[in-house]
């Protein structure tokens, strides 16, 4: 069974800097549980069949000079029923100034009713990718989560393969850390995976010998990042004389997040070898792939082993 999440209307209100009209309880006791948002056009004109009672609703200017026709005592029926509907929230947004009627039906009703001086429909997609944020599917993964050359890189392995001090290489190679041990993965779209830390364990590295370490601290805020999409999964692994790895990069790998497949290579460690350098490189290559080019392909094509048509779609 799926997990439901929530977010508080406070937390909306601080991301937002709504101002408060009506409120029936403190912010933190009221839930939204629904990313989507609705403009309640046709429930203000007494439409309520296929009404969602679950979504935010945001109404702009076309609703206020809608309602505008009705006398006052016609507002005050209509706008008293759309509340008794028991929305979540009430946002009104442009700025616009709420009818005395609406804050009236809004506190009779116990309805919070907010405002926002942004533009209506960039107020609507910003609401609704803060939604698909923070109530997206998640899990939590042990590895290291850096951003590497503007590249998404969830670092994982065993414990002791040596992933902080890698991601402690990294950023002093001026790359982003993320997250460290404990890495909270969100499935924001279809194909999107975003990764960031818990808030109690953010900035913090543990190396072992040293203990523990916090990454802002040392290396400065540029060292750090609060999230990434993830789009590649390092496995790093110890190396195994029994094992044949990968030379030529001729076949992709996906590993399964939440229902998206996201590429995935495989690092075997050993002494000698600079896995941070390593990395960087696998972040290029990586992007490389993306526009279309396989550095393999294009090898065999000169061997006269492959086809020169050969799509060289990857990713």
């Amino acid at each position: 069974m799926a997990t439901a999440y929530e977010v508080t209307l406070e937390k909306i209100i601080q991301a937002f800097d709504l101002k408060v009209l009506a409120l029936p309880k403190p912010p933190d006791e009221i839930f939204i549980r629904s990313s989507d948002v609705n403009r309640p056009g046709l429930q203000l004109a007494g439409f309520f069949e296929v009404f969602d009672e679950r979504r935010t609703q945001v109404l702009g200017e076309s609703e206020i000079v809608f309602m505008n026709r009705y006398t006052e005592e016609e507002a005050k029926i209509r706008y008293l029923e759309f509340f008794k509907a028991n929305p979540p929230a009430v946002i009104l947004a442009k700025g616009l100034e709420a009818p005395q009627s609406m804050v009236d039906a809004a506190k009779q009703t116990g309805i919070p009713l907010l405002t926002t001086t942004e533009n209506t429909s960039t107020f609507i997609s910003s609401l609704i990718l803060f939604l698909n944020t923070e109530l997206a599917p998640r899990l939590t993964r042990h590895g290291v989560l850096m951003e590497v050359y503007g590249e998404g890189m969830l670092i994982m392995g065993d414990s002791g393969v040596g992933k902080s001090e890698t991601a402690v290489e990294l950023i002093k190679r001026g790359h982003r850390l993320v997250a460290d041990d404990a890495v909270e993965l969100r499935k924001i779209t279809a194909q999107r995976i975003s990764g960031t830390s818990p808030d109690n364990i953010r900035h913090f590295l543990e190396l072992r010998g040293i203990g523990i370490i916090n990454a802002r601290r040392i290396f400065g805020m540029g060292a750090i990042k609060s999230s990434v999409d993830v789009d590649l999964i390092v496995n790093l692994e110890l190396w195994d004389d029994n094992k044949v790895y990968d030379r030529m990069g001729m076949e992709d790998h996906y590993t399964d997040i939440l229902g998206v497949q996201v590429p995935s290579i495989t690092i075997p460690v050993k002494p000698g070898r600079n896995i941070a350098v390593i990395l960087e490189v696998a972040a290029m290559n990586y992007r490389e792939k993306k526009l279309g080019y396989n550095a393999a392909h294009e090898l065999l094509q000169r061997l006269g082993m492959m086809d020169i048509d050969t799509n060289w779609d990857t990713f």
